[in-house]
């Protein structure tokens, strides 16, 4: 867990108390963060309308694009996502803005003081702390992004009254160890059990907007959860919002829904999203659909469009700018580490960096010791021989992480970030910073692109 670091020492001490924190073995619910709400005054129930958004791969960026969406229409918007990059700050955005240091480290105080004889976790202080400040600054919509799972987050201390949607983007098999813990009366096929947790944000009376996901185990959990909670599901494979990427890598992409006058359809091409990746594309539809399926705030397809190009993710697909790490190298940084989003991942690489330039790249990556670096690099699929110019493995900082040994028997070790680009051949390739958040926050820093 990446606790973070300040130059403030009033934020610092917080981050300390923080850091002691820890969750006792196998405990699960929401009784912790639903105890620690009721002595804050139930900030939670104070907030205006909430976007609440689980997923495996692309809640966050669903997020940057909601919010992009959101603020384009002249909103003031409220988020939280995780993890940060590079500043626990980063956590919490309020009315646009991230929260500064001064007022951080006394609502950290006020929440950690709060919960002290409760033994909350880092992530439960953390969205106190959030809803706390949320509820004491005036804005128009709240953002929130599921830390992991959905029905046991601390996010889901959420009710109904104060939400206006309920989005889950891809799902692949992520944090196994929590989310396919042997329990009664769930789904037991993998996939199904994945689909069941992030369902669990599913509200009565709230829609509950959805892709189309593979096999039909997922589908069914979603619906089953929806069912029992009373949400109004709206499924992208039902044909309810039909979002059409076949435009995709021209200048549009075409969304349609059937939320018109009288159910009628509603049909409007919009701009390709400034984030990069048809993976992307997908997160911008279920933004968009979200917006769309429910009636709390009101965005117009001039908002949307200007969003969509506006959106700002940082460490997804980002090519980082000339400076202290990079130079002059073209460089990608993407923080995806599960097979799901290195699928997406290398897809991008061969259509927009390999395939143009007719040249292989040099890959730098780490990754904890927790995630399947095998899966995530598959060394025995012939395409990896022709589009990786060398392997470079370096440590994540402050964290166990897999050797070089991982990733294959040319793979190169370095100490760090900084000696893996020195040490790459003056050659030419593209490079690409893949494997961890963690390890993408250490590039931005050390680029000196510290997310604002």
């Amino acid at each position: 867990m990446d606790f973070g670091r300040s130059d403030d020492p009033r934020v610092q001490a917080q981050l300390d108390r923080l850091s002691a924190l820890s969750v006792p073995q196998g405990r699960l619910g929401l009784e912790t963060i639903t105890a620690l709400m009721e002595r804050l005054g139930n900030p939670h129930r104070k907030l205006p309308p909430v976007f609440h958004v689980a997923g495996t791969n692309g809640k966050g960026s669903t997020c940057a694009f909601l919010r992009a969406m959101l603020e384009a229409e002249g909103y003031r918007v409220h988020v939280t996502t995780s993890p940060h990059l590079v500043r626990y700050n980063e956590r919490i955005r309020l009315a646009g803005r991230l929260i500064e240091n001064g007022p951080l480290a006394e609502l950290l105080e006020e929440v950690l003081d709060a919960g002290e004889d409760l033994g909350p976790s880092f992530f439960e202080v953390t969205i106190a702390a959030a809803f706390l400040a949320f509820s004491r600054t005036p804005a128009d919509a709240c953002v929130v992004e599921v830390g992991m799972g959905g029905r046991f987050d601390a996010t889901n201390v959420l009710e109904p009254e104060v939400l206006a949607a309920c989005g889950i983007a891809a799902l692949g098999l992520d944090h196994e160890r929590f989310l396919l813990a042997p329990e009664e009366g769930v789904p037991t096929e993998p996939m199904a059990r994945i689909a069941f947790e992030k369902a669990g944000i599913a509200k009565k009376g709230v829609p509950l907007v959805t892709f189309d996901y593979d096999g039909d185990e997922a589908a069914h959990s979603i619906n089953l959860v929806a069912r029992q909670q009373g949400a109004h599901l709206f499924a992208r494979d039902t044909g309810e919002w039909p979002w059409s990427i076949s435009h995709y890598g021209s200048d549009t992409i075409t969304y349609s829904d059937y939320r018109g006058p009288n159910g009628s359809r509603f049909r409007c091409e919009f701009p390709a999203p400034s984030l990069k990746g048809r993976h992307q594309a997908e997160n911008a539809g279920l933004a968009i659909a979200m917006l769309r399926h429910q009636d709390r705030v009101t965005v117009t397809e001039a908002g949307i469009a200007r969003g969509l190009t506006e959106a700002s993710w940082p460490a997804r697909l980002q090519r980082l700018s000339p400076g202290p790490l990079t130079g002059s190298r073209e460089v990608w940084l993407d923080g995806g580490h599960n097979p799901s989003a290195a699928h997406e991942l290398w897809m991008f690489m061969v259509e927009h960096v390999v395939i143009p330039a007719m040249k292989p790249f040099h890959l730098i990556i780490g990754m904890l010791e927790s995630k399947n670096a095998s899966a995530f690099l598959n060394r025995e699929d012939q395409m990896f021989s022709e589009i990786l110019a060398s392997v470079t493995v370096v440590p994540v900082p402050n964290h166990d992480s897999h050797p070089a040994s991982a990733f294959g028997p040319d793979a190169v070790e370095r100490t760090d970030l900084e000696e893996a680009m020195l040490n790459l051949p003056d050659d030419g390739y593209a490079v690409l910073i893949a494997g961890s958040l963690y390890l993408a926050g250490e590039a931005l820093r050390l680029n000196d692109e510290v997310p604002d």
